[in-house]
Order: structure tokens, then sequence, then C-alpha cells
């Protein structure tokens, strides 16, 4: 063969490793990291437990962390993102505790600023069937913030217990967007769009809101603050006149909570376990919590991302979807 033939060769071997190479990174990049690994993962259909206080194991109190906006956001993740709020991972946990009969009592961390009315419904809804159906108790113990979805997902709880500084409240529902008509008139931008009825680019940011379609987005705005004031008064054991003396979403530290009625004492979390061994005679019971089943997975992302300094490039396009989302209704204190 002549040399010619071998550097044809070489390069045709080359170009067919790059373009596999290539192709193994985009489908890393543009598929959801788990599913390369779902043959594994579907090995161990059951999540693991970390024991945090030996004890018996007839009867056991569960601990469950809500930690970060809540949101469902599918899965869709890649490996150079650090793992935050997974929903259904946190639903998986509550399912698993209901199907438990040696779980007779549930701790629930709550650290968040609150978020999609649907995903906060979800939680509620999972905590009541929990307490109805098992009969057990729920504490909730508020770490640095539970405002808004986070006090809505909290308030069926036995007991709340705050720090002093907790931030929690914010007590109300909100729906945003952004109205940039007036800018792109400046820079002579035209939009073109095409519509089958005239509120159906309702909230668009490409014009003034009518007055009209204020008063139907606000119509649907208080159907959600009354279902929120109705589980307060329900979960809290407040008149509706009560719940609404401080249900304008003000913020409030911990003092101020309790002084409300909206939450019953101070406690980290080792306090609240303690009381709820107390209260309901489990001092024997063992402590523990869910393991992720992407735990290792989660270390990686962490770990890649800081490879790349910080990954600023995924943080920038996460911001800009976000940023072009669809409006929806949140139970949410501060910026989405």
């Amino acid at each position: 063969m002549t040399m010619k033939r071998w550097i044809a060769v070489i390069v045709a071997a080359a170009l067919i490793f790059v373009s596999v190479g290539v192709n193994s990174l985009s489908y890393i990049f543009t598929r959801d990291f788990n599913s390369l690994f779902e043959d594994v993962l579907a090995t161990t259909s059951e999540y693991g437990e970390t024991i945090i206080e030996d004890g018996s194991t007839k009867e056991k109190i569960a601990v469950v962390t809500l930690d970060g906006v809540i949101q469902d956001l599918g899965g869709a993740t890649s490996i150079f993102q650090s793992a935050g709020y997974d929903h259904q991972f946190f639903m998986n946990q509550l399912e698993l505790i209901l199907e438990d009969e040696t779980v007779k009592g549930v701790v629930l961390k709550v650290n968040t600023p609150g978020g999609g009315v649907v995903e906060s419904a979800d939680i509620y809804d999972a905590i009541r069937m929990i307490q109805l159906e098992k009969e057990i108790p729920v504490y909730v113990s508020m770490g640095g913030m539970a405002a808004s979805g986070g006090y809505y997902v909290s308030a069926p709880a036995e007991k709340i217990f705050v720090n002093r500084e907790t931030i929690t409240g914010s007590i109300g529902v909100i729906m945003e967007s952004m109205n940039y008509a007036k800018l792109a008139e400046k820079y002579g931008i035209d939009f073109n769009t095409i519509k089958t009825g005239p509120y159906k680019d309702i909230m668009s940011g490409s014009r003034e809101m009518t007055d009209v379609e204020r008063e139907m987005l606000q119509e649907m705005i208080n159907d959600s603050y009354e279902r929120f004031v109705e589980i307060i008064a329900e979960g809290r054991g407040m008149t509706k006149e009560e719940v609404k003396n401080v249900a304008d979403g003000r913020i409030m530290n911990g003092r101020q909570a309790i002084e409300a009625g909206l939450a019953d004492d101070y406690g980290k979390p080792a306090d609240v376990i303690s009381a709820m061994k107390e209260d309901y005679d489990l001092g024997t019971a063992q402590v523990f919590e869910y393991a992720a089943k992407d735990s290792w997975l989660s270390l990686y992302r962490v770990k890649a991302g800081n490879l790349l300094g910080g990954n600023v490039e995924s943080e920038l396009i996460g911001k800009l979807l976000s940023d072009y989302s669809s409006p929806r209704m949140m139970y949410l204190y501060g910026e989405k």
C-alpha cells in the first residue's frame, strides 16, 4: 500500500473517530443523562435508607427534606448541572412513607421560597393522605426560608417549628410577565402575531395588557389565593379572617410567625425529632431518611461543574430559557 493510501486510511479513521465522539457528546448534552444508565438504575428500584438515629425498625420516623424551588423540571438535567429540588424523587419518598407500615411519624424539613401552585398542591395532597390514611403525625422543621409554597405544604402539619431567623409567610399568589413593547418600539422591532382569538396572546410581552385581560387573570389568582387561605385555616385551626390578617404577601421571622399563629415553637431538626418522640411515645423509634437513587450521579455533576469553572454557559442558557417560559401562577417569594 502506498504512502498516499496509508495517509487516506489514517485520515478516514480519524474522521470516523471524531464523528463518533461528537455524536456521543451530543447524546450526553441533549438527553437526560440518567437515561444512559436506565438499565443499571432499573436494578435498584427501591430507595435506600440512611439511619440518622438508631432504634427499633418496627416503629420508625422518616425525615424528608424539601430544599429549593418547588418545581417539576421533568428530569431535564445535564451532567454539568448540580442537583437541585427533584419533584418526582420527593413525591416518591412520600409514596414510600404511605406504603411503609413501620413508619409512625414524619419530620418534614422545609427550606424553600415556594414554587409552582400545582407542585405545591401535589405535596400538600400527599401529606394529607399520609395523615388521614396512616393516622400518623407530620411535624415541620423550617430552615432559613419556608415562604409562600413552603408554608402551603407546611400548613397541614400537627406542629410547625421555626428558627428565630426563619423567613416565612409570603402567603399569596403571583403571576408575572415582562412587557418589552416600548423597548421594541424604540429599536424598531415589529411583532407578527397570528392568533385564533383576542385573548390567545394574553400576557404577551409584545403588547400592553387590556383591562379585561387583567380582570380575567385576577379572578384566577383570587381563586388560588382563597384555596391557600382555606388550607391554612384548616391546618392551623384559624378562621379565614384571622389568616387574611397576615395573608397579604408579607414575610415574617420565626417570632412573628409564632405570634401570628402560623408556627408553634422554636426548634432545629434534632429538636423536632425529639419533640415527636416525646409527644407520640416513639422514644425507641429508628430515625431515617431516604437515600437518593442517583446520589453518585449528583456528585459527578458537581465535580464536572467545578471542572468547567462553574459552567457559566449552561447557567446563561438556563436563565434565557426561564426568562422566555410561559407565565404561570406561583406560590413564590422572590424571583423565579
